[in-house]
């Protein structure tokens, strides 16, 4: 039996989709245009920012603060709780959902990368993709140039050293480095 789920439905269900579909076309280029508007505010203009925030993320808790520019896919697979940071340059492909806790600082040039694509090469060159969701726990921080891959869960109070490529989950309650991020020591020990 054919799948009759449309191109949005298999994404949102983290099966493979073809991202060239009309209406998901249409969706990245509401969010780019958002995006674009939001990363052409100046620090003075505040109130604006938070209502571009607003449409376009699914998501942002109070006092949330994200530097431009900021890039998404889609963002309305964003949710960014209360009292966040992110540094200038996050890029956030949110194909899956992107859940960020309450607190979370995030440095410089942070990857959130949520898409994958097909070993197989005739899959990939059909342009098949996928997603799996990224989920950061409170009071996370991921110092500049964190590169958090697809399906990666980051436990509360850990801390990801810059520079790092977190390939799989982190816990809670540690300090993570490296490519790929290991863990080198409970925050406990600092």
């Amino acid at each position: 039996m054919d799948d009759t789920r449309t191109m949005r439905e298999r994404m949102l269900a983290g099966d493979l989709y073809l991202a060239d579909d009309p209406e998901l076309v249409e969706a990245t280029r509401a969010a780019q245009d958002l995006a674009a508007a939001y990363n052409a505010t100046t620090s003075r203009q505040e109130p604006l920012r938070r209502l571009i925030l607003e449409q376009l993320l699914g998501a942002v808790g109070e006092d949330t603060d994200l530097r431009p520019p900021v890039q998404v896919d889609y963002g309305t697979n964003i949710r960014i709780g209360a009292r966040c940071f992110a540094n200038f340059g996050l890029l956030a492909l949110d194909v899956a959902a992107i859940t960020i806790g309450d607190d979370v600082q995030i440095g410089p040039n942070v990857q959130l990368l949520t898409p994958t694509h097909p070993v197989e090469p005739e899959a990939r060159r059909a342009k098949w993709e996928a997603a799996r969701p990224i989920t950061i726990g409170d009071n996370v921080w991921l110092g500049g140039g964190v590169i958090v891959c697809p399906g990666v869960r980051i436990g509360e109070n850990t801390v990801v050293g810059a520079g790092s490529v977190v390939t799989r989950d982190l816990p809670a309650n540690v300090v993570a480095v490296g490519n790929p991020a290991r863990v080198i020591r409970s925050v406990a020990e600092a």
